[in-house]
């Protein structure tokens, strides 16, 4: 077999077999199919396509590529959560620990954030002590013991998809549904969950800007996690303006423990509630979304969850007396409020400008090597529909350093649209891929 053969295969518009793929894969990953016969496979693939068939074998031959967790030991359905990401999305603080409450299994890898934001590995180190670096071992043996682990993803975990990307990422082969959905899929079963529900954003502040192109996402991933045996289940939510109230790490820690004590933000605690609704489902605690809501309602309200968060946290090497006394959490220097220039509406906020904001401030890293300031970010007063008078509080901007501060107020006032005229809310929940 050649990879020129293979090249010229798809070049022409013909699928490719699993054997070759597999082959392909195979040999980039281990270097004997040198970057520029990849590359011309990637633009060739750009232009011609992958059929389904095609798309999941790319993803099992990602997923093969290095470590395949294997959690038999770890007793029950284990369900994974993953989200495509957005602002002040950390649904995976307040949502794990009330699956885990409700008696699912959370056996979970993620990541640390890349740009506007911190990821959710960053957000848990707001807990002082807090360590993800644990063995395979312990983070079994953890799920076991309390429902719910958490760990760094080894460098072993798809290797076939971090060598293909940073190639994508220079070829100009990054946007490709198949290619953009085997990403994300390969790295989902490598980490051995038996069911994954999926949380696509799209708007202005999601990597699928229309709801079209998340939906076509939505609809692969699925494709590619039912045909790999997995029970997957993608729900397509707005991220046209930042999820919940706060945006920064230790900010976002503390909106998503008020959550869990029943006070959190109304778009946040509707998304909470619809994925992990899907996520007992799957996992076989509840025959419907109705039931399923009921449990996670009763676990909020008898402060289950909020215990189970505490004890990952301190499973995790963290200071479980936080959640209980979140005002300890590190806090800013500076806080300062941007109040509206305007009489009106809020008509319209550009969401990744928001994220770019806490950037600013030092709450995302520009570079893998950039130190993350857990402390800084702003907590939003006026979302997208709401009504507001001149000088009435927009945000609370929270900073160590006032000229980073007005770097942020800048970006944030021109981000916010005001105008007189009201505007509908849009629904957070765009719809739910099953097949």
């Amino acid at each position: 077999m050649r990879m020129y053969d293979l090249i010229m295969k798809k070049r022409n518009g013909s699928a490719l077999s699993d054997e070759e793929i597999r082959f392909m894969v195979q040999g980039y990953t281990k270097g004997d199919i040198p970057d520029y016969q990849m590359s011309a496979m990637m633009m060739a693939v750009y232009f011609r396509g992958m059929d389904a068939d095609e798309t999941l074998a790319l993803t099992m031959a990602m997923a093969e590529s290095g470590d395949m967790l294997d959690l038999g030991e770890i007793r029950g359905v284990k369900v994974d959560k993953h989200s495509t990401g957005g602002v002040g999305d950390k649904t995976s603080l307040a949502l794990t620990p009330m699956v885990a409450a409700a008696g699912v299994t959370v056996a979970k890898m993620s990541g640390r954030g890349l740009g506007h934001t911190g990821g959710t590995i960053d957000k848990l180190e707001s807990f002082p002590g807090f360590s993800t670096a644990i063995s395979e071992q312990q983070f079994k043996e953890n799920v076991n013991r309390i429902g719910i682990a958490i760990m760094g993803q080894t460098a072993d975990l798809a290797p076939a998809d971090k060598k293909l990307y940073a190639l994508r990422d220079v070829t100009a082969t990054v946007d490709n549904m198949s290619l953009i959905a085997s990403s994300i899929m390969s790295k989902k079963l490598a980490a051995g969950a038996d069911a994954i529900v999926l949380d696509v954003k799209t708007g202005s502040g999601a990597f699928m800007k229309t709801e079209e192109d998340a939906f076509a996402l939505a609809r692969e991933m699925v494709r590619i996690g039912n045909g790999a045996d997995r029970k997957t289940i993608a729900v397509v939510s707005d991220m046209d303006q930042p999820l919940g109230c706060a945006v920064g790490n230790a900010l976002e820690v503390r909106e998503a423990i008020d959550t869990l004590n029943g006070n959190g933000p109304e778009d946040f605690v509707e998304l909470c509630m619809t994925l992990g609704s899907y996520m007992l489902v799957a996992g076989g605690k509840a025959a419907t979304k109705d039931d399923a809501e009921a449990i996670l309602t009763e676990v909020v309200r008898n402060g289950s969850a909020l215990d189970k968060l505490a004890e990952f946290v301190e499973a995790q090497g963290g200071d479980r007396e936080l959640v209980y006394h979140p005002e300890r959490l590190t806090q800013a220097s500076i806080a300062q409020e941007i109040e509206s220039p305007a009489d009106g509406y809020i008509q319209k906020i550009v969401c990744d400008e928001i994220g770019i904001c806490s950037l600013i401030l030092g709450g995302g890293r520009e570079t893998k090597e950039s130190e993350i300031d857990l402390s800084v970010g702003l907590v939003l007063h006026k979302k997208v529909g709401d009504a507001v008078r001149k000088g009435d509080s927009l945000a609370t901007i929270h900073a160590n350093d006032q000229a980073r501060l007005e770097a942020a107020r800048e970006r944030f006032l021109r981000a916010y649209t005001i105008g007189a005229e009201p505007v509908k809310k849009k629904p957070l929940i765009k719809g739910i891929v099953m097949k």
